[in-house]
């Protein structure tokens, strides 16, 4: 948008309220933007601990100590195979945002809200672990969800 000049010309008043970037000078264009990259090297991160956590659980189910009594009692070999699972999928999930896939910045939302989900009922096993975990996620979704841009078609 500019503004007529007294000779019929436009000035280039710059860009319009909102629409400031928050770098100057910095790309975002949603793929490799710094919090998408960020984003995905945290839920590989995740990930693999997740997998690590439950090979730990399902190999010998004394690893982990339980407290007291808890609503949500699965037995440890369950939760082990859950986060198994779990920690490949959020794996594949960093590879496919690290290569640019809109549908896996989705799915990362969706399974990092899964992660803060599980870790929470995984809290009287773990409960420092899990709750560590679960801001890693809040700042994963938070990163993905702010970063996405919709790019519309070239004028």
């Amino acid at each position: 948008m500019g503004q007529p000049t007294p000779t019929g010309g436009n000035w280039n008043t710059g860009p319009a309220p909102g629409n400031a970037p928050l770098f100057p000078g910095s790309q975002h264009d949603g793929a490799g933007s710094t919090g998408t990259l960020f984003a995905a090297v945290l839920l590989l991160v995740t990930g693999c601990l997740a997998i690590f956590q439950g090979i730990a659980a399902i190999a010998n189910d004394d690893v982990y100590a339980r407290i007291g009594s808890y609503v949500f009692e699965f037995d440890l070999t369950a939760w082990g195979w859950i986060h198994l699972v779990l920690g490949i999928i959020v794996v594949l999930t960093g590879v496919g945002l690290i290569a640019g896939s809109n549908v896996a910045r989705g799915a990362g939302i969706a399974l990092a809200s899964l992660s803060v989900l599980f870790n929470f009922m995984w809290l009287p096993y773990q409960p420092w672990w899990s709750i560590i975990i679960i801001a890693i996620d809040v700042f994963i979704i938070w990163a993905l969800c702010t970063s996405w841009t919709h790019s519309t078609a070239p004028e």
